[in-house]
């Protein structure tokens, strides 16, 4: 039998999860995706070039106001107070750019979404400040890499669930 969903109640309605009673506990996630682009596109991109002025970074700070804004935008999601925030863009060969979004808190609830839209908000930016030079750009990929903490434990892509319940607040960073 499947697990049912949290946020459905038992008569259907969509609700937000009770967190109240649940330890404070650190968390991590770990989001990733790509914008895709014509080559002369990521050297205008990597060059400050494009038409709106230095893409890279305006995108990076983006991903990291999405990040802090979850809340607003996701209905059920939880406002949580965000320990740390890193959102890296970097070439991914000669066609692309690849976002990474690093998000911890120490909270009862975890940051995947917080995570996930880091690295959506931050694609959005890239595609909204090179679209004037490339409208075929292609956000792709956006996925959960790892997450830490809380009741579920440990889980990384590469390796599926690690260990179940290992976070606490007073271990540092997996």
């Amino acid at each position: 039998m499947a697990k049912p969903l949290t946020h459905v109640a038992a008569d259907g309605r969509a609700r937000m999860v009770h967190v109240g009673d649940k330890p404070m506990t650190r968390r991590r996630a770990v989001a990733s995706g790509r914008v895709c682009m014509a080559p002369e596109t990521l050297v205008a991109a990597l060059g400050d070039a494009g038409p709106k002025g230095p893409v890279v970074e305006v995108a990076r700070l983006a991903g990291i106001a999405g990040a802090k804004r979850t809340a607003e935008l996701i209905p059920l999601c939880h406002l949580l107070p965000i320990d740390g925030i890193d959102v890296s863009i970097e070439a991914d060969g000669d066609r692309a750019l690849a976002i990474r979004a690093e998000v911890v808190t120490t909270w009862r609830t975890g940051v995947e979404m917080e995570a996930y839209t880091a690295v959506c908000v931050a694609g959005l930016t890239l595609v909204d400040m090179l679209k004037a030079i490339d409208r075929d750009l292609v956000l792709e990929g956006v996925r959960l890499e790892h997450k830490s903490g809380g009741r579920s434990g440990t889980w990384d892509r590469t390796g599926g669930s690690v260990e179940a319940g290992t976070d606490s607040v007073d271990e540092p960073d997996a």
